[in-house]
């Protein structure tokens, strides 16, 4: 991911966005969004509680490592969670990442002289992650988990909170996954 690419959002949850980062996880055509530094500072400015790009910090090599461990570590812990083994079915190291990613500190909101809320910190990109992983342990601690999904479409496995009504949401996006899956099954049946 560039500093100019999409983001995907709409999960739900922005630890759930942030899984997301890693695109048909498992699968031989998985994409890597969090290509660079530069990439997980545009995922941070455009996801985050950064408002100015410069609030975001400058991410370096030992950031991005960090990033792509957490979002790892909160993947496998959504997932246990998720999958009826309850958080504690989580690996201990995976467990243990996530708590650690949250005990540090987060930005800290102020309105600055034109009443605009701003959120800085010292460490810009770990208070960052602090927030997806302090989401991560407020959701696989609520009831909120058990609408947790993961996307039907084809090799796509993205998590997403499901809000709808029913609870029957299949996709992780109508416009890309439920869209693809809608007009590739008239051609399944022929």
């Amino acid at each position: 991911m560039t500093p100019s690419a999409p983001v995907r959002r709409g999960a739900g949850r922005p630890c759930l966005d942030f899984t997301g980062t890693l695109r048909h996880r498992g699968a031989a055509r998985a994409v890597e969004e969090l290509t660079d530094p530069a990439a997980l500072d545009a995922w941070i400015h455009r996801c985050g509680p950064y408002d100015r790009a410069e609030d975001a910090g400058r991410a370096d090599a030992a950031d991005l490592l960090a990033a792509r461990v957490l979002r790892e570590a909160i993947h496998r812990l959504v997932t246990a969670a998720r999958d009826g083994g309850g958080p504690a079915a989580c690996d201990a190291a995976s467990r243990d990442r996530v708590n650690s990613a949250a005990a540090r500190p987060v930005p800290v909101p102020a309105l600055d002289a034109a009443g605009r809320l701003r959120h800085h910190a010292a460490e810009p990109v770990a208070a960052a992650l602090a927030v997806l992983a302090r989401d991560a342990l407020d959701l696989v601690a609520s009831t909120a988990l058990a609408r947790v999904r993961a996307c039907a479409g084809d090799g796509c496995g993205a998590l997403f909170l499901d809000t709808s009504r029913p609870g029957t949401r299949r996709w992780c996006s109508m416009s890309a996954c439920g869209n693809r899956a809608k007009k590739d099954a008239p051609h399944a049946r022929h």
